[in-house]
């Protein structure tokens, strides 16, 4: 048993170490794009920060969401963000599961270059949404006689790009069409959608999508309007960008020789890459001979002495 779990723990660390590699050389190819997303989530919390300074709190819109829902109240307005954190979370590992299991589809590297590339087009729309009308935020912050529904003008520049993170960005206020969770949320679930495996967990991800959706409602965080315009943008927005990116290459046939040619001495680092053991015991010689395999050659000439 020992010798057992220590040759596991052996093939683990080796693929790791071979997973790692892969994805730094990837990650030396593509950082721009990684870190072009990674700033534009900065500049759009810098937006919605922006959009907090003019925002009017008001009487709360008429809303069919409100009407059909009950209010959740204050002290059960978190259960949209367990909802949330679950589903975020869970793919964030789903992304880094090559490293770890032998299965595998997906480049971590490319899988999060597409993914903010879809994140990029959605905040953009957004941005340019919330700024083209401010709602009154049916939000308890955001209502009329609380403090944080106005935000006093900054003493500085520096006030404004500090984003009073995590603060700011918990108790935002005119930033409502369309939800940013629910660009999340559609984004990563059409994500694992497309490139997941378990079919089951891919139901699960869907129905989370949508109770998340009559949470966000309930817990009066956002208006109806503010969901229902997330479904269909977000989906739609994902649809046409990824036509216009390539193809991810897909590992389980063999996408992974294009990125780490094969030869004598990386043989084994291919069959980790895609999901195998790595026991040179399982390499055996696979060339033809008139038909026939280098082994059936050998037993013939074998028998023949």
């Amino acid at each position: 048993m020992p010798l057992y779990i220590g040759r596991e723990a052996s093939k683990l660390w080796k693929r790791i170490c071979t997973e790692t590699s892969t994805e730094i050389k990837l990650l030396e190819e593509n950082w721009k794009y990684i870190l072009g997303g990674l700033i534009f989530q900065y500049i759009h919390g810098l937006a919605a920060r922006g959009v907090h300074y003019i925002h009017r709190p008001g009487p709360t819109l008429q809303d069919a969401g409100f009407f059909f829902l009950p209010e959740l109240g204050r002290e059960k307005a978190y259960m949209s963000e367990i909802v949330f954190t679950v589903i975020f979370l869970s793919f964030v590992l789903w992304t880094f599961h090559p490293f770890i299991l032998k299965s595998k589809k997906i480049y971590t590297v490319l899988i999060w270059c597409r993914v903010l590339a879809f994140l990029v087009a959605c905040q953009f729309l957004r941005i340019i949404t919330f700024y083209s009308t401010q709602l009154p935020g049916p939000n308890y912050h955001c209502r009329e006689g609380s403090k944080l529904a106005r935000l006093v003008r900054p003493d500085n520049i520096l006030e404004v790009l500090l984003i009073n993170f995590p603060q700011g960005a918990l108790y935002g206020c005119g930033d409502l069409i369309f939800s940013s969770h629910m660009i999340f949320s559609l984004t990563f679930v059409r994500t694992f959608n497309k490139y997941g495996s378990q079919r089951f967990v891919k139901n699960c991800a869907w129905l989370l999508v949508v109770i998340q959706s009559f949470l966000i409602v309930a817990s009066r965080k956002h208006y109806t309007v503010d969901v229902v315009v997330a479904w269909y943008t977000v989906n739609l927005v994902v649809f046409f960008v990824d036509k216009k990116l390539p193809e991810l290459p897909d590992r389980s046939n063999g996408g992974a020789t294009q990125l780490l040619p094969l030869s004598k001495d990386n043989r084994e680092n291919h069959k980790l890459l895609n999901g195998n053991s790595g026991d040179s015991t399982e390499w055996r010689p696979r060339t033809l001979m008139n038909g026939k395999s280098m082994e059936e050659g050998y037993d013939a000439a074998n028998d023949g002495v």
